[in-house]
């Protein structure tokens, strides 16, 4: 069954100003003598460096590195909207707004492999370790002679404990990125992480999540 497409005033008003920000970083572009497809080019790495710090403030959460730099993607775009207005003489553009069309590559593409490449906590979560490096079985206790055939003061001082099954090894690498984790949750909420939360960011079963969480206190 066909849908009928029913036009959205937001979505066309989006597609409106972004023709026309995408117009005027062409014009600034071509002003400060980069002609051609560079002119082009120019448009397009501000408004995906743009996208990037917001697609990564809405994924992970505010943080410094994706304010910074979608602080500059829209300072770039604002900035040529406000120069093709009339406040510049684009017919002689000044020294600092040709360096600064010329020095936009380099700053974009430090932002963008940044923002691509950052720790976080999704891309980065640590692997459950596999089956093959499971704990091993604990060992067999040691065969206790029967009551009857200890002396009565031994038996009583020697009472037989039930095993304790060992806390699962944790590596050293998890115990790391736990802290980490548990010090980013303390930074952004004010208190300690418990247990359950840091199980469910580190992606482990609960018996390592609390062999973990007693190594970090």
């Amino acid at each position: 069954m066909a849908h009928s497409i029913r036009p959205d005033a937001v979505l066309i008003q989006a597609v409106i100003a972004g023709a026309l920000s995408f117009a005027h970083l062409h014009d600034l572009a071509a002003a400060a003598g980069q002609t051609g497809w560079k002119a082009w080019a120019y448009p397009v790495s501000v408004d995906l460096l743009l996208v990037a710090a917001w697609r990564r403030l809405r994924s992970d959460g505010p943080s410094r590195l994706a304010w910074s730099w979608f602080l500059i993607a829209l300072a770039a775009s604002l900035g040529a909207n406000v120069a093709t207005a009339g406040f510049l003489d684009l017919q002689h553009p000044p020294a600092w707004l040709r360096f600064g069309i010329a020095g936009w590559p380099a700053l974009a593409f430090l932002g963008g492999t940044l923002l691509a490449h950052a720790p976080d906590s999704a891309r980065h979560r640590m692997p459950v370790p596999p089956a093959s490096a499971a704990p091993a079985p604990a060992p067999e206790p040691e065969h206790v002679p029967e009551p009857d055939s200890l002396p009565v003061a031994a038996a009583d001082k020697a009472p037989v404990l039930p095993a304790v099954d060992p806390a699962p090894p944790v590596p050293a690498a998890l115990v790391d990125h736990a802290r980490k984790v548990a010090d980013a949750h303390e930074a952004r909420t004010g208190t300690p992480i418990d247990t359950d939360t840091l199980r469910t960011r580190l992606g482990v079963p609960a018996p390592m999540a609390d062999a973990i969480a007693a190594q970090l206190i």
